[in-house]
């Protein structure tokens, strides 16, 4: 797909620090006994492989928690299973395609290198990474690190904002399975929406951008999307981004008129989070701002939602209205992101 003007759309070069792992001088040389205390780094999860038939199976779970669908598995399985996965399996395997790398899903490759990351910066703990739906597994990763000697797990969900659809999903794994490890002390961080190194890796992520590849008219901070419904019974998400938009946009230090919020995959017919990202964005450049930097400070690592929805498909709309989007990668397994998690998860 070609930006205005025939150019390729932009993508940062965040991923390049991503992929290297902190120095082996990191870890604690010499020890000799095995750590009793673990963090587990937990993400959404992912197909895979970028087939039909991997996608439904991954879709099946995901689709079939009701922290995610909560209509009554009664009415609820026979659309899913009837209408839904067989048109969104191939039509969202074609997707994750585009984006799939020689390693794996984007998602799992760099969740992967984060927890790498994690056990250089964190030579007296374990640490594991595991995916809510899909493999690894989080119950069955829970389960080996109790096997291994594990007393206290800390559960990291890689959630900067807490939602009733995301992080209480994996809380109830973790609660589920509490009764078969009673000797195993475990918590779960809830969120770090505004955490101060977590802040600062964003905004040093975004200075890097600018330096590398100049700064455009306008930042456009994109956020997952979720059902008004679920904010409108309490949930704290949409509260929650907008306090790590603001703590982002202080750190930086821009005007009001330098950035633009708003929410992006939207599932289904009902009413979601707005403003709604992709057309916030079109009224923009139809109103004349000619380039635009997003960043996507919602998801931990870049994945389907990031790599084909907004730097591929984003940036092919807005072309077609006139105007350029440079994409700012995810933190991913940057090692400042290590350092911010790690700090978080010594406090908990």
């Amino acid at each position: 797909m070609s930006a205005a003007g025939g150019k390729t759309p932009q993508i940062g070069t965040i991923d390049t620090l991503s992929s290297a792992v902190l120095p082996g001088s990191a870890r604690m040389a010499g020890m000799n006994t095995t750590p009793d205390t673990a963090l587990l780094v937990v993400n959404l999860g992912t197909p895979e492989s970028p087939t039909a038939p991997a996608v439904r199976r991954y879709l099946a779970e995901f689709l079939s928690d009701r922290r995610v669908v909560a209509i009554p598995p009664l009415f609820w399985k026979p659309l899913l299973y009837g209408v839904i996965l067989p048109i969104r399996g191939p039509k969202s395997a074609e997707k994750y395609a585009k984006v799939w790398l020689p390693d794996g899903s984007p998602l799992a490759v760099y969740t992967r290198r984060l927890a790498e990351g994690l056990k250089d910066v964190m030579p007296d703990w374990q640490v594991e990474w595991a995916m809510r739906y899909g493999e690894p597994a989080l119950r069955k990763t829970l389960d080996g690190l109790r096997a291994r000697g594990i007393r206290r797990i800390v559960v990291l969900p890689l959630y900067p904002q807490y939602s009733t659809t995301t992080t209480a999903s994996i809380q109830d794994v973790v609660d589920a399975w509490r009764p078969s490890a009673p000797e195993v002390e475990v918590s779960v961080i809830q969120d770090y929406c505004e955490d101060a190194g977590w802040v600062a890796a964003i905004a040093d992520s975004i200075r890097a951008h600018w330096q590398a590849h100049g700064r455009s008219e306008k930042l456009m901070f994109s956020f997952h999307g979720l059902p008004q419904r679920v904010a409108n019974a309490g949930d704290p998400y949409p509260q929650q981004c907008e306090r790590s938009a603001q703590a982002i946009v202080a750190a930086l230090g821009l005007g009001a008129d330098d950035w633009q919020m708003g929410y992006q995959s939207r599932f289904g017919a009902e009413r979601w989070l707005q403003p709604y990202a992709e057309p916030t964005l079109w009224a923009l450049a139809e109103g004349g701002v000619r380039s635009f930097d997003l960043v996507c400070p919602g998801f931990a690592t870049d994945c389907l939602e990031t790599l084909e929805e907004v730097a591929l498909g984003f940036a092919e709309t807005l072309a077609e209205r006139g105007a350029t989007l440079s994409y700012i990668p995810c933190l991913n397994a940057a090692p400042p992101h290590a350092q911010a998690l790690a700090a978080l998860a010594r406090r908990a």
